[in-house]
């Protein structure tokens, strides 16, 4: 019966094993989801982005918005930025802080990037990838949430 308390550990950490096995992750070489190639591709948005105000508005020629929904109290705005990773980091960056917004974090990587911010009531995140499929054309996800 000493075996007992062995044979627990083992098949507890087989188990353990076997849950982690369970999902995969996506890898940076693997082809971007058909959602990710809409906002990458699509038309310019008319009227009215489901952003704040006072949201920076980048220059027509950098950035294109091409989609947005809401899911509950959080509003997403995509599309895409002409510029690598790092250019689009620094823009938006650059940008929201010059219009007010307080920076709650940001981190720049080799393929994408995140800028959390907040300002006029709203907290949210603009989250840059490499996912469009070219060197020069970078993804934009922004969400917007009240505080």
């Amino acid at each position: 019966m000493r075996r007992a308390p062995f044979l627990c550990l083992v098949l507890l950490g087989a188990a353990f094993l076997v849950a982690g096995c369970g999902s995969k992750k996506e890898s940076a070489s693997e082809p971007a989801d058909t959602a990710v190639q809409a906002a990458c591709t699509g038309s310019q948005l008319t009227g009215a982005l489901k952003l704040p105000p006072s949201f920076p508005q980048i220059e027509a020629e950098k950035v294109t918005y091409t989609q947005q929904r809401s899911e509950g109290p959080t509003d997403i705005v995509e599309g895409y930025f002409n510029g690598s990773v790092a250019d689009a980091h620094d823009e938006f960056k650059k940008e929201l802080q010059a219009a007010g917004y307080k920076i709650l974090f940001d981190e720049l990587e080799d393929h994408d990037s995140e800028v959390s911010w907040k300002g006029e009531g709203r907290t949210g995140q603009v989250a840059l990838r490499e996912e469009c499929g070219q060197n020069d054309k970078t993804y934009v996800h922004i969400t917007n949430r009240p505080a």
